[in-house]
């Protein structure tokens, strides 16, 4: 195990003196940094990747890995969720996507996947207008658990009221409360919103919650008691939150945020709350780069929309992307370039390190000497723009490795 300082405290430390960059007269602002941004240093004492303990746990469920599919109708269905599970990961069902809105789900999946760029956007909207229907839900999660899985459902925090309790009665076993941006604090003139802390006391299942990128947000969902958080606003690669909105924190900086006030929660209360990084993980070197900020698992989207099982036909959008009056997702493509063990466990078919995120994370955690998932929190990170592309002109030219 490393016996370093984590970088984290550091830098929380150096930012309590520090000013911030100068945007203007009287404004100021801090510097942020996204996964692409920093590197992780090799310890001085390794661990060997066949000891690395990729596990995590929510509540009383545990993982053997900590690889999460996307609440994507173009990632997950019954039949992903399933797999995920035999593989040692979790799957997540959006319960107000296409499989709790059509009986056969293939037709309208066959007809997003068909669109031209100029229609889908339209055609989506029109798609996901239909109802939700509550004998479909409660028939997916009876399919997923029928499928030997933990079933894992979402929702956004206006429809939690209405089908949380319609998933727990139905059997789901975690439940997702999960919005572009979720807080435990909301005002509206239209009436009392959702609280989680209402929620997670009432049901028997845990109530995982988010997406927060801040630490008073983080700590707010923590004090309502949240069984897990969710990192990320706007990283994903069909995503256009950070663009129509103007919202988000890069993903480094959002997830030691959040870390700072998971572990300042742990003390305080002695409950030890899992994070998720959400969005903008796509090879193994962003896994690494996540768990090390503070991360205990991550979400993947478009990195599994690129499955052969995936429902998205070699597609991918986002959960906002049908959104009636703002979408704030795109349709883009992804292709299939191999299995969903390929990609979680390999071998790998490609070399650009999107396959066999299992063992690039084992031999990542080696390397800076962790063993478990919560030692890989105190590995050492510097800030390093340039990694990825230095002495690497060969494999951009040629458009291979790490220059596709």
């Amino acid at each position: 195990m490393t016996t370093h300082t984590p970088t984290r405290e550091i830098a929380r430390a150096e930012d309590q003196d520090a000013s911030g960059a100068l945007l203007g007269v009287g404004r100021r602002a801090r510097r942020t940094y996204s996964l692409d941004e920093i590197a992780l240093v090799p310890a001085a004492a390794t661990v060997d990747p066949e000891d690395v303990d990729l596990s995590w746990r929510v509540g009383a469920l545990a993982f053997r890995l900590p690889f999460v599919a996307a609440a994507m109708d173009s990632v997950t269905d019954v039949r992903t969720a399933g797999i995920m599970a035999a593989l040692g990961g979790l799957g997540v069902l959006n319960l107000e996507g296409l499989q709790t809105r059509y009986a056969d789900p293939a037709e309208p999946l066959a007809a997003i996947a068909a669109a031209a760029p100029d229609e889908v956007i339209g055609l989506m909207q029109r798609l996901y207008r239909a109802p939700i229907q509550e004998e479909l839900i409660a028939a997916r999660v009876a399919a997923v658990r029928d499928a030997g899985a933990a079933c894992c459902v979402s929702m956004t925090p206006a429809a939690a009221p209405r089908l949380a309790p319609v998933a727990e009665a139905a059997g789901a076993d975690l439940i997702l409360v999960q919005s572009t941006v979720v807080t435990e604090q909301h005002r509206s003139s239209r009436g009392r919103a959702l609280s989680l802390r209402d929620l997670t006391a009432r049901l028997r299942v845990p109530v995982m919650a988010g997406n927060c990128v801040g630490y008073d947000a983080a700590a707010g969902l923590l004090e309502a008691g949240v069984a897990a958080l969710f990192v990320g606003v706007g990283p994903g690669a069909a995503c256009t939150s950070r663009r129509v909105l103007g919202l988000g924190v890069p993903q480094a900086t959002a997830i030691c945020d959040v870390a700072a006030a998971r572990d300042d929660h742990a003390r305080r209360s002695g409950r030890y709350v899992p994070i998720v990084a959400d969005g903008g993980i796509a090879v193994g070197g962003d896994v690494a780069r996540a768990i090390a900020c503070g991360a205990d698992a991550v979400m993947l989207g478009s990195a599994l929309a690129r499955a052969e099982e995936a429902p998205g036909r070699g597609f991918h959008w986002g959960m906002a992307t049908p959104h009636a009056a703002l979408p704030r997702g795109t349709r883009i493509r992804v292709g299939a370039t191999g299995t969903l063990r390929q990609i979680l466990l390999g071998p790998a078919g490609v070399d650009d390190g999107s396959h066999n995120l299992a063992e690039a994370l084992r031999t990542a955690m080696g390397m800076c000497g962790a063993a478990t998932i919560r030692e890989m929190h105190a590995a050492e990170i510097v800030i390093a723009p340039t990694l990825a592309s230095e002495g690497k002109a060969a494999q951009f030219s040629q458009k291979v490795g790490q220059g596709r």
